[in-house]
């Protein structure tokens, strides 16, 4: 067994064991905020430790290639080390404030990363499904840690609820998936025509089901709202970031190695569901006045976009899935961090809390504006570049009624993208108290703020590794 294809879960696995043995030797009266800079250091060397990684021949696998280390799963590892890195940092003060289990909110979040990168890796749907369920299980909990809100309790038995149901939908299609072609293993599905059979089809159905309601695409997504807002802030940084990339990661392996010779079936699917999502996501944010519930309507968008990638089906579409995976996280740090910083001081980010941010922390209100706006596909922002890519790759394979669907959809997104900057920058704040920004979060919204711009302006250095990437698989 090749014990490197596993370097990363390991490594994590061994950080998660630390932090928890540092919380039980620590005196109760202590401060637990080391336990968080301790997690971001860690996870920032795991991060670094995968550039290492990076390969040109056969790819590391691990028992009988059930686990694979190729070039996209380092990629989207360092994708959710990125999400979840930033997210930790970025809560070390909300995690301060609760009464209780400091340490454990580290511990499950690390739980969540290590399923995350099993997801990634995963070259069976067994392995896939123990990445999934230990990723979800950890989400269970985290969404209704704030025990003393009423909302988080609700929004984490809803989860629990929609999210087991599922898990069950999805593990009952892989059933159905091995019962007529007797297989789990991805590329032996890949060159099996009993895929054709009816039952085959229906198991495969119901997989892409259980993917679906994970990225909250339409008509699957009716638990994204209330949970986005009833759940901690950094938790909701987590499903709308780390949570949707790994589940991106996985669809596109199950897609393009385990079902491709069905393709005929699921794109039609895949089309309808991005556009739906595309819409309905959009028009659904118009309406709303809690800034993260309008970010959860923006996320079902978003998905949809990053579904006109995987119908492309080429290099470029996966490229463009890719690339815009990640400014869509670099986005939404930036735009998460900034609410952290409003709820800390004036509680549940709705307008009227955020009215008059332009005068009262103009960092913040620069921050939000240029990642919502980024998030919209405004030049020179990263989102842009990104959502060239996807409709590019989507129109050069002859889908121009899509990519036009998804251009209107983009322009209608800026009408309440900029409601949210005209509420900073022109309504008369309700107190005229200055937010006091912490020095994560200061780090956090800067590096947010560069990244966005800086890959909007000159992105061939992040496209060609991406390319390098796509090339290797």
């Amino acid at each position: 067994m090749n014990f490197l294809a596993i370097s990363s879960e390991i490594a994590t696995t061994i950080l998660a064991m630390v932090i928890l043995g540092i919380d039980l030797l620590m005196p109760k009266e202590k401060s637990r905020k080391c336990l968080g800079y301790i997690t971001v250091i860690g996870l920032v060397g795991v991060f670094i430790a995968i550039f290492n990684q990076y390969h040109l021949g056969n790819a590391p696998t691990f028992v009988q290639n059930l686990f694979i280390m190729d070039n996209l799963a380092l990629l989207i590892k360092q994708m959710c080390l990125l999400a979840v890195g930033f997210t930790v940092l970025f809560s070390v003060d909300f995690v301060e404030k609760l009464p209780k289990h400091h340490g454990e909110f580290y511990v499950l979040i690390l739980s969540a990363l290590i399923g995350m990168m099993v997801m990634a890796s995963a070259n069976d749907f067994l392995t896939l499904f123990v990445g999934l369920e230990l990723m979800a299980i950890s989400f269970y909990v985290l969404v209704g840690y704030a025990l003393k809100s009423s909302n988080s309790s609700e929004a984490g038995v809803k989860y629990l609820i929609v999210g087991s149901t599922s898990s069950a939908i999805m593990l009952y299609g892989v059933s159905l998936v091995y019962g007529t072609t007797g297989s789990i293993i991805f590329q032996e599905l890949a060159a099996n025509f009993a895929l054709y059979s009816t039952a085959a089809l229906v198991g495969i159905l119901m997989v892409l089901i259980g993917f679906f309601f994970k990225m909250s695409i339409i008509p699957f997504h009716m638990w994204a709202p209330d949970i986005y807002q009833g759940a901690p802030t950094p938790i909701t940084a987590l499903l709308a970031t780390a949570s949707k990339t790994a589940a991106v990661a996985a669809l596109i392996r199950v897609l393009f190695m385990a079902f491709a010779i069905v393709k005929i079936y699921w794109l039609p699917v895949l089309i309808l569901l991005s556009t739906l999502s595309m819409i309905g996501g959009n028009l659904m944010a118009l309406r709303q006045t809690n800034v993260k519930r309008l970010l959860a309507y923006s996320s079902i968008a978003q998905a949809g976009y990053m579904l006109i990638g995987i119908i492309a089906a080429d290099a470029a579409g996966i490229k463009g899935v890719l690339f815009y995976t990640l400014i869509y996280i670099i986005a939404n740090i930036g735009a998460f961090s900034v609410l952290i910083a409003v709820d800390k001081n004036y509680g549940e980010a709705e307008f009227s809390t955020i009215a008059g941010l332009g005068q009262r922390a103009p960092l913040l209100a620069a921050v939000l504006t240029i990642s919502l706006l980024s998030m919209a596909g405004i030049p020179p922002m990263a989102g842009f570049v990104g959502k060239l890519y996807l409709f590019t790759a989507v129109v050069e394979k002859g889908h121009l009624l899509l990519a036009f669907i998804g251009f209107i959809m983009s322009m209608i997104s800026v009408y309440y993208y900029l409601q949210v900057a005209k509420t900073m920058y022109i309504d008369k704040p309700a107190s005229s108290e200055k937010i006091e920004l912490t020095f994560a979060i200061r780090v956090t919204v800067l590096l947010s703020l560069i990244g966005t711009v800086v890959l909007g302006i000159y992105p061939e250095p992040i496209s060609n590794f991406i390319n390098m990437v796509i090339s290797t698989l």
